[in-house]
């Protein structure tokens, strides 16, 4: 397969969810990297694993499960690996979506398009189904 648009920009598809930087020196941030290592190499991404914190889209995690330890939340890499695996079904048919495109002008746009406009909208129809779910369990 010819090195596409899509191929080239499935890490750098545009602005991804950028959180707070961890903080380098807390306890929690280097709590939260042992997570967040113990959770790439369940999953087995490689690719992320060998970028670490020159990606922002790997600072990102890691601030959040800082975070969570801050907080004294638990940290289940179980949980967390349930969710990556949705999210990396999601991914797959994103790519899937943008190699539909024929010009590479196309790919980059739906690339575009996916990180500034779809993103919020997928996380807009995740709430939307836990509350739906949520209804169900517990009533209206």
């Amino acid at each position: 397969m010819p090195r596409t648009a899509a191929r080239r920009t499935g890490g750098r598809a545009g602005p991804h969810p950028r959180g707070p930087s961890p903080e380098e020196d807390a306890r929690e941030t280097a709590v939260a990297r042992t997570h967040v290592t113990e959770l790439l190499k369940e999953l087995g991404w490689s690719t992320v694993l060998e970028r670490g914190d020159l990606s922002p889209v790997h600072r990102s995690p890691v601030a959040s499960v800082a975070t969570l330890v801050r907080l004294g939340y638990p940290c289940d890499i179980g949980y967390l690996t349930r969710q990556a695996r949705i999210m990396e079904q999601a991914a797959v048919h994103g790519l899937d979506e943008m190699e539909a495109y024929d010009s590479e002008a196309g790919q980059v746009e739906k690339a575009v398009a996916s990180a500034m406009l779809y993103e919020p909208l997928l996380m807009s129809l995740r709430r939307l189904a836990q509350s739906e779910e949520s209804a169900r369990r517990y009533g209206r």
